[in-house]
Formats: C-alpha cells, sequence, structure tokens
C-alpha cells in the first residue's frame, strides 16, 4: 500500500470549509483543524475518519470549497 503525503495547508483549507459548512463546534472540523496544525499521523487518521462520517452532502461540499 502507498504511504498517502497529507499537505498541511490543505488540510487547514479543509477545516476552514469544514467551518463554514457544520460550524466551529463541530467535532470534525475540530479534529480537522487539529490534524492541520500538529501533522501527527494519529490527528491525521482520526481526522480523516471523522471526515468520512459526515454526510456525504457535507463532505462534497467542504471538498468543492477547497478546489477553487
Amino acid at each position: 500500500m502507498t504511504d498517502i503525503t497529507i499537505d498541511p495547508a490543505a488540510m487547514a483549507k479543509l477545516a476552514s470549509a469544514l467551518n463554514f459548512i457544520c460550524g466551529a463546534d463541530n467535532p470534525t472540523t475540530i479534529a480537522v483543524k487539529k490534524a492541520a496544525e500538529s501533522g501527527s499521523e494519529a490527528d491525521i487518521k482520526k481526522a480523516r475518519a471523522m471526515f468520512l462520517k459526515l454526510k456525504q452532502s457535507d463532505r462534497a461540499a467542504a471538498l468543492n470549497a477547497i478546489r477553487g
């Protein structure tokens, strides 16, 4: 399996988009923001798992927001 490298700047943009879409107090927003700041593998893994548990519409909106 190939190791995936997560760009902290992209993770910070995703956190910003989630802040707008889900709110600052949403646990996923908080986890993604923490992962962007720390860059630790454990934080990134937790944030990714939480992101995947969001509603599909929220995930799509957040990803579309950072594409531009």
